[in-house]
């Protein structure tokens, strides 16, 4: 299953121009790599832009969620859509989406927790749904945004439901680099799946981010990581039994002992 990252710059505050950019690579990518799922980063719509988010935001995933479809279904690839700003029912939500290479939406998942660094909760809602493990090409997977990978409750339950890919999404930032290149590898080692993460580039209102978009395999190893500061595409193809032969050969579904467990 092959894999395309968009470790992309983001133009803040201009959302018409990154769905520009984003159709464009997308069928660039496609037409070059052959790839069976692209990726792409947090917020790729507008960037951190908080105080402006009102103005810049979806509504109700529009127009967004049909850009996506579009895209998917006229190239017949399956699309995690990073996630981008939304406003719905009043409130403005980071909401992630995934769209099947026939243009249909898989799965939603609106980001649970918010960064007090950046004072996201002043300008964004957190979700309130469970997260879920989705499929494309009958692959069990689930999907995180940034600050969610800090919390290994949430990837674990993934883990439970039968992940075998874990997307990240994320806008993290070059100050905190050891951070996010270390909990990837916990992540994909601890619950034994692969873990695919797409991180922006570039700098928005004093803030520099990681890039460093990784493609870690169910062992921990590495097999792609990206420039830190480099606007790249990174492909890599995955193979699923691998998740399967390390489930087996180290057992930690199956030695859990959660009853014992606070």
């Amino acid at each position: 299953m092959k894999q395309a990252i968009f470790q992309m710059d983001i133009v803040a505050g201009k959302p018409e121009l990154n769905r520009l950019r984003v159709g464009k690579w997308i069928k660039e990518t496609v037409e070059a790599e052959h790839p069976d799922i692209v990726i792409l980063p947090e917020m790729w719509t507008t960037a951190y832009t908080l105080p402006e988010l009102e103005l810049y935001a979806d509504r109700d995933g529009e127009p967004t969620t049909g850009f996506l479809q579009g895209l998917a279904k006229n190239y017949k690839i399956n699309i995690i859509g990073g996630s981008f700003a939304n406003k719905k029912e009043g409130k403005v939500y980071n909401s992630s989406i995934v769209v099947n290479c026939n243009g249909d939406i898989v799965y939603q998942y609106d980001k649970i927790h918010l960064v007090p660094m950046l004072n996201e909760p002043q300008y964004l809602a957190g979700g309130t749904e469970k997260v879920k493990v989705f499929e494309l090409d009958g692959v069990k997977m689930g999907v995180i945004i940034c600050y969610d990978l800090r919390f290994p409750e949430l990837s674990r339950s993934l883990a439970l439901q039968g992940a075998q890919i874990l997307y990240v999404v994320a806008e993290w930032p070059s100050v905190r680099l050891g951070h996010w290149q270390a909990l990837q590898i916990a992540r994909a080692i601890e619950n034994q799946y692969y873990v695919v993460s797409c991180n922006r580039v570039g700098s928005y209102d004093g803030e520099t981010f990681a890039g460093s978009s990784m493609i870690i395999n169910p062992w921990g190893n590495s097999l792609r990581i990206g420039s830190e500061k480099l606007e790249e595409t990174i492909t890599a193809s995955l193979s699923l039994n691998l998740v399967t032969k390390i489930r087996k050969d180290v057992p930690v579904f199956d030695s859990r002992m959660p009853d014992l467990y606070e």
